[in-house]
């Protein structure tokens, strides 16, 4: 199986190379870069491409390893053994799978996304290791061992909240996905939005990476945000006109909200615009 990239997603040929070598390796592919630049994506993308069944399993604060496993649901069991559901017989019928034991004996190959792994205790990682490593695990309940049928293609996010541990790395392969120049962002919006004008794309191209650009935002806009900032662009007719680069440093861009996600980084943009109509 190879990633060859697909019409929804541009994928730049490092990152192909990386999704096909963690394939080859059967190793996870463990996958950073800010937010907002398509990691998430790529994991179904891939999914999409080979044909193969997609898997997610979110990453909370309060997500423990073992959900992934499984989980015994000693409290159904009890509430059944008082309603007495002969059912409670069997322990196994309170057994939740979880999303890992699903991609092991899944009866083909899937893609298993295990997205955001920062997010959750720094013991998460390395409570994950043997299972990962090995692929497969002990149910104690049942006293059965769960052996992977088919080695699943194991996607990692991480928005590097948090330092993985030496030994989790050690076992994945790394890509970092780079903030995309303007060419390869023009690719990525032509894939979304292939009507749009030249003249529009070109002057809030200009508006995007000089805002990214400004010192000291707590958050630059991403992908995503110059996305859904085009989507509101177009929805409301706004002609390039009102983006157009002479007047650029003096006006704050229109349905910025979509740019700018907290009010420390509205209020230095306002900081800045304002300082320059007084330096004219």
């Amino acid at each position: 199986m190879r990633f060859n990239g697909s019409d929804t997603y541009v994928a730049t040929d490092d990152l192909k190379l990386a999704v096909n070598a963690a394939i080859t390796l059967e190793r996870p592919l463990l996958i950073k870069g800010e937010p907002g630049t398509g990691k998430t994506k790529l994991a179904e993308e891939v999914a999409t491409a080979l044909g193969l069944p997609l898997l997610e399993w979110h990453i909370k604060s309060t997500t423990k390893a073992q959900q992934g496993l499984y989980e015994y649901d000693a409290v159904s069991r009890l509430r059944d053994s008082q309603l007495g559901d002969p059912r409670v017989q069997d322990i196994a019928n309170y057994i939740v799978r979880g999303m890992l034991w699903q991609a092991l004996t899944a009866d083909k190959p899937v893609v298993l996304l295990i997205d955001e792994v920062d997010k959750a205790d720094i013991e998460f990682p390395n409570d994950l290791l043997r299972e990962l490593d090995r692929m497969e695990f002990y149910v104690y309940e049942t006293r059965e061992l769960i052996r992977a049928k088919h080695r699943p293609i194991v996607f990692i996010t991480s928005n590097n909240e948090k330092e993985l541990p030496d030994a989790f790395l050690r076992r994945c392969f790394f890509h970092y996905i780079r903030f995309p120049d303007k060419d390869t962002m023009e690719r990525i919006v032509a894939v979304h939005y292939p009507g749009i004008k030249k003249t529009l794309l070109r002057e809030a191209m200009e508006v995007f990476f000089e805002l990214r650009e400004v010192p000291g935002l707590k958050k630059k806009p991403s992908t995503s945000e110059l996305l859904d900032w085009l989507k509101l662009l177009l929805a409301e007719d706004i002609p390039p006109e009102a983006l157009r680069s002479k007047e650029r440093k003096t006006i704050i861009p229109p349905l910025h909200g979509a740019l700018l996600k907290n009010e420390q980084d509205v209020h230095l943009f306002e900081r800045l615009v304002f300082m320059s109509r007084h330096n004219r």
